[in-house]
């Protein structure tokens, strides 16, 4: 399967200089913010050898593992990438599947920002370069996308 790697500007996930890390939260509907509920419930201690950190604010829509950290947020919006133009976009031809979970991969200045997609909510997952290949994360997280976010198109 080809992968399509497409260049993303900016992004919203902070980390503070003491150390500590900053999420921005998410702002999904009731229904999605539910599946993102679960989601948390379901995260793995640890994502490729790294433990699992709390965020700031503290939210049941993000998460994060390991320093420079791995970051979760759940009922994000619809990426950019994924409507081009007028044109009708096909999910499968620029995404990658890692164990039955489709990510749509974006280049970052340092990594990767990867988002769910045929999915019922938008879960992002950014990955520091350091991690390379930074899809090693992915095979840790997508047992718990599968089990609370079903298959869908939002």
């Amino acid at each position: 399967m080809a992968l399509l790697v497409l260049s993303a500007a900016g992004c919203s996930l902070l980390g503070g200089s003491d150390g500590s890390l900053s999420l921005a939260v998410p702002k999904p509907s009731a229904r999605t913010a539910a599946l993102c509920r679960a989601l948390h419930r379901e995260l793995p201690k640890t994502v490729n050898g790294l433990e699992r950190r709390v965020p700031e604010p503290a939210s049941e829509l993000t998460a994060a593992w390991g320093d420079p950290a791995v970051k979760l947020r759940c009922g994000v919006d619809k990426p950019a990438a994924l409507t081009v133009g007028t044109e009708r976009y096909d999910p499968y031809a620029a995404s990658a599947e890692i164990d039955g979970v489709q990510w749509l991969p974006e280049r970052l200045d340092d990594g990767y920002r990867f988002t769910t997609v045929l999915r019922q909510a938008y879960v992002e997952v950014t990955v520091p370069g350091k991690y390379a290949p930074e899809v090693n994360p992915l095979v840790d997280l997508a047992k718990a996308v599968k089990k609370t976010v079903p298959p869908g198109v939002v």
